[in-house]
């Protein structure tokens, strides 16, 4: 494996924690605007990724294999507890 196919496996295996990080502080700080009102896009973009990550890293250790479903509805989970941590405060 070379330098830009070992780039693309990194960044294929990041892109989905970060699309739907991203797309949840969309759509938290579109229904929850009062509650995320002081809470800027970027940093529920960035903690939710990071959340994110953290649950594709621990499937992939943990299950052996990068795709698992379990895996994916965990990202989801993980990426939607981080705002709503941050509205209920």
């Amino acid at each position: 494996m070379d330098a830009l196919d070992l780039f693309w496996h990194i960044a294929n295996f990041v892109l989905p924690a970060v699309a739907v990080g991203a797309l949840t502080a969309a759509l938290c700080k579109l229904f929850w605007r009062r509650g995320l009102a002081r809470t800027s896009w970027f940093t529920l973009a960035w903690q939710a990724s990071a959340a994110g990550l953290a649950v594709l890293v621990a499937g992939l250790v943990i299950t052996g294999h990068d795709g698992r479903m379990v895996t994916w509805a965990a990202l989801v989970v993980a990426c939607a507890v981080v705002p709503w941590l941050k509205a209920s405060r």
